[in-house]
């Protein structure tokens, strides 16, 4: 598995999603299941087939992101400090005459763009790596190209 990029905050984010499934979660699902099978006939109760399906999914995201953070590679804050854009850099970009937006780079991991928070290896991101302050930068979207002015990068 390749590397997953993420930062210090972004490590810490999913450690401790980790260690609330590990250590919560698994324990009312677990509670969730014996409560169903003490309830009768367990072929027909939908409650039970709820819990083993929950039971499922908290299962496999532990495993994710075991996965995950074993392969991570944490981008530390005084190496992101450079003209150039990266994984961990604020960017603000302006397209057109639109107002500027603030994006900061993260792994696609713990990407969030309704907070700012855009993958590396989404369009935009993708067209922003290794650019400075001052580029023009088209960005081939699947709703269309478009171009964007880098006019800051912290």
């Amino acid at each position: 598995m390749s590397h997953s990029f993420l930062t210090r905050q972004g490590y810490q984010k999913l450690q401790e999603e980790l260690d609330y499934l590990r250590t919560v979660k698994r324990q009312e699902v677990a509670a969730r299941l014996h409560e169903a099978m003490e309830g009768g006939e367990l072929i027909e109760d939908a409650e039970y087939e709820a819990a083993k399906n929950e039971q499922a999914f908290v299962e496999g995201r532990i495993q994710e992101l075991d996965m995950l953070l074993a392969n991570a590679h944490v981008i530390e804050d005084e190496k992101v400090k450079s003209d150039t854009v990266q994984i961990g850099s604020t960017v603000t970009v302006q397209e057109d005459e639109n107002e500027p937006e603030v994006y900061t780079i993260v792994g696609p991991a713990e990407a969030h763009p309704r907070e700012g928070r855009i993958s590396n290896e989404s369009p935009l991101g993708r067209a922003l790596m290794d650019r400075r302050a001052g580029d023009r930068v088209r960005v081939d979207a699947p709703a269309g190209a478009f171009s964007v002015v880098i006019l800051k990068v912290e």
